[in-house]
């Protein structure tokens, strides 16, 4: 059971529940690892699996532009030849919004619940967002969400540079066609590679882009979930993204 801090946090009217334990992908290197099982007397000839071929960063970057809808743009990155995609469960395309309201927000790389499910912000750290959201009275149905990565890392490792900038003109892509008025970015990742913003020393601030778009960065919701009172912050700059969506 969590101590009595831990439930039930209430910050400025707004109650977000957490769970009995928080999720994590953590396995001990001490930990039993299960022992393969060998097949005897089998005369199955199992083909070796053909590595993914990949294409150069210039060829990315003409193959996002090309697209003119989100359906063409999606089916490009799920056949995407990323080095990812092979590790993968499932690849994790954004979440459009049903009733867009000028918000997208762009967080880290899927989880390892995103890549099961194939649906990006799921598991606890979903119903976390869902809470924020409702928080200033809006649902998945109002944003869309876009990762930073369509594909989950092996064992959820940082990913390398070359693999960011190779999907890179697909996120920029996907942003450009919605058109959003505001980002809010969720974790690390999305944070530096849009507004080169440190958390949490910029956390919540309110950024203006090249582009007109204004930004506020704020941390990943597992993050909020194992440090339950940056719940205060997370809520400040909530309370920005909302007052920029009336204002811009």
């Amino acid at each position: 059971m969590y101590p009595e801090e831990l439930r039930d946090l209430l910050i400025s009217g707004v109650k977000w529940e957490l769970s009995e334990q928080p999720t994590t992908n953590f396995v001990s290197q001490n930990s039993p690892q299960p022992q393969p099982q060998v097949q005897k007397n089998t005369n199955t000839i199992v083909p070796p699996v053909a590595p993914v071929q990949t294409v150069s960063e210039s060829t990315a970057i003409a193959m996002a532009a090309r697209p003119v809808d989100m359906g063409a743009l999606f089916r490009m990155i799920a056949e995407f030849n990323h080095p990812l995609r092979g590790g993968a469960t499932n690849v994790v395309l954004p979440l459009i919004a049903k009733k867009p309201n000028g918000l997208v927000i762009v967080t880290d790389m899927p989880s390892a619940d995103d890549d099961a499910t194939g649906k990006i912000l799921s598991g606890t750290a979903g119903d976390l967002v869902d809470k924020m959201l409702a928080a200033i009275n809006m649902s998945r149905e109002d944003v869309s969400i876009v990762p930073m990565l369509f594909w989950r890392t092996p064992g959820g490792r940082g990913p390398t540079r070359p693999e960011i900038d190779l999907v890179r003109p697909f996120v920029d892509r996907v942003i450009e066609m919605l058109a959003p008025r505001v980002i809010l970015t969720m974790g690390t990742l999305a944070a530096i590679e849009l507004g080169n913003i440190q958390l949490a020393r910029d956390h919540g601030k309110i950024i203006d882009m090249d582009n007109g778009i204004k930004l506020v960065a704020m941390y990943h919701p597992n993050y909020i979930l194992l440090k339950p009172a940056a719940k205060r912050e997370a809520w400040d700059a909530l309370q920005n993204v909302e007052k920029l969506l009336k204002t811009v």
